[in-house]
């Protein structure tokens, strides 16, 4: 009997959201006839350990990037650039290691630079083949690409019309093989269970994180509202009249949260766009300070009249909400990756 082929799958530690977007990735794989390893860090590793309870996990050190208080967020990155240079440096011998030890196939690396060898295919997603930055953008472009053509091919989470990352992915020539991947998300369209008005979700790095929670649970004490934390590693509930504060919730029952929702208030977030286009989601996008993509991202669907957005400092949810009512909301996606022209890479 043939051994399964088994495939290291690796998010960055920014968020939540390059884990989220690593789960129907990691189904696709199972269901293809491989055999999944996870190596993460932090809340991404509690989050997918939830998730996958029965999966071999590696605990794989993150670049430990923190977000500035003041929202400068080109002077903390150039600041902490030796830090991130070390984390790439760091990953790339582990990964010897890893390859080595539990046998592995195929890497796929979701932003994670160091994650590239010559024993294996290598895979490295990104939804940002044209960065965004107000300082030194070509330089950072460069160093971008200099990484990525490292590995075997470059994946994509959206479809060839760019319907979601707008100039993050189009009009660029890649110096390297490039797939897209449809639009990936973990959530399926069902039916209601439950309708509230508000479903808030909490994400990003610290200590935007915490900054943002804390508007979100002064601005929805009279709002009959789901308010999500992002903290996987932790175990609360608390109950303010209507308002009702979880610190994580699974995929399943996020699905169905974000399903009874009128409306969602998040971040601005890939991974988390992706998800409300799979449901067809009406929106109000609050993006991180600092952070030129979803900065980016919020103004973009502003301006094609899909989601309200403001920002963090101007934080006004009762106005946000009234605005909010002539935006027309996401339009349901279908899932149409085809995995099994993707997947070929591991079996040449």
């Amino acid at each position: 009997m043939n051994k399964k082929k088994r495939i290291l799958l690796a998010p960055l530690d920014w968020g939540l959201g390059h884990a989220t977007r690593c789960i129907p990735i990691a189904n696709a794989l199972e269901a293809n006839g491989y055999e999944v390893v996870f190596a993460a860090d932090g809340r991404p590793l509690n989050l997918l350990m939830q998730e996958f309870p029965k999966h071999h996990f590696i605990k794989l050190s993150g670049y430990e990037i923190r977000y500035p208080r003041n929202g400068n967020m080109a002077a903390s990155m150039l600041w902490q650039l030796p830090k991130i240079m070390q984390g790439i440096n760091a990953e790339r011998n582990t990964l010897k290691g890893i390859i080595q030890d539990f046998e592995i196939d195929g890497v796929i690396s979701d932003n994670r630079f160091g994650l590239y060898s010559e024993e294996v295919p290598c895979v490295f997603i990104s939804h940002q083949l044209r960065i965004q930055a107000p300082y030194f953008q070509d330089f950072i472009q460069r160093m971008n690409f200099k990484y990525i053509k490292k590995f075997d091919a470059c994946w994509v989470p959206d479809d060839e019309q760019h319907t979601l990352s707008g100039k993050l992915t189009s009009g660029i020539t890649t110096p390297f093989p490039t797939k897209y991947l449809g639009i990936l998300s973990r959530f399926t369209k069902i039916e209601k269970k439950d309708s509230f008005e508000v479903l808030a979700i909490v994400s990003g790095p610290e200590p935007q994180r915490s900054i943002f929670e804390q508007k979100l649970r002064t601005q929805l004490k009279d709002k009959k509202a789901l308010l999500v934390l992002g903290k996987p590693e932790k175990e609360i509930t608390e109950t303010y009249g209507d308002l009702r504060i979880v610190s994580h919730l699974n995929g399943q029952k996020l699905n169905q949260a974000m399903v009874d929702a009128d409306i969602v208030i998040s971040r601005s977030g890939y991974s988390t766009i992706m998800d409300l286009a799979r449901l067809g989601k009406k929106v109000i996008f609050i993006p991180t300070p600092g952070q030129t993509e979803q900065t980016y991202l919020a103004e973009h669907f502003y301006k094609e009249n899909i989601a309200f957005a403001m920002h963090q400092k101007d934080m006004n949810l009762e106005l946000a909400l009234e605005k909010s009512t002539s935006f027309n909301g996401f339009q349901v996606s279908e899932e149409n990756t085809d995995w099994n022209s993707l997947f070929k890479l591991f079996e040449e």
